[in-house]
């Protein structure tokens, strides 16, 4: 039983699984933000665990493959490098966890954020939007509004 669970999830399947897993959150944020469930689920750390958990298989499930994470350090070198390893389906299915993460992370904090200006649900449709797709687009998005509605300009809020 253990072994069919083992060769089930492939690193095609857990891609599968995490674009499929994380939609359930972004909707509770973009249309539940002040429901209970999205302070659970939402808000929480709890999405962040099960992706941290995710991403901590995949490291061993890669370790057990003779993957070098050595070669990790290279991302730095250039934009050579960087392609090299994004060649490399181990180093891109760990990358797009971290992304997946970070954007939910950023999402969760925009949710938390504006419901203490008391800013329009409505409004941060499409902030929260971006940010499931672009990441840093949609936090300077959000930061836009969150000027209007603080009515000041903070830096390290």
């Amino acid at each position: 039983m253990i072994e069919q669970i083992y060769t089930y999830f492939t690193i095609e399947m857990i891609y599968f699984w995490l674009n499929l897993g994380v939609l359930p959150f972004w909707l509770i944020l973009i249309f539940f933000p002040q429901a209970k469930i999205c302070k659970v689920f939402g808000i929480s750390i709890f999405p962040i665990f099960i992706l941290s958990l995710i991403y901590c298989y995949l490291i061993y499930h890669i370790f057990q493959y003779g993957y070098d994470f050595s070669i990790n350090f290279r991302l730095y070198l250039g934009l050579n490098e960087l392609s090299d390893l994004f060649s490399n389906n181990s180093f891109l299915i760990l990358f797009w966890t971290h992304f997946l993460a970070i954007n939910l992370f950023c999402g969760g904090w925009i949710v938390n954020d504006y419901q203490k200006f008391g800013i329009s649900k409505i409004l941060m449709f499409f902030p929260l939007v971006i940010t499931y797709l672009i990441g840093p687009l949609g936090i300077f998005v959000y930061w836009i509004i969150r000027i209007f509605y603080a009515k000041k300009i903070s830096l390290y809020d």
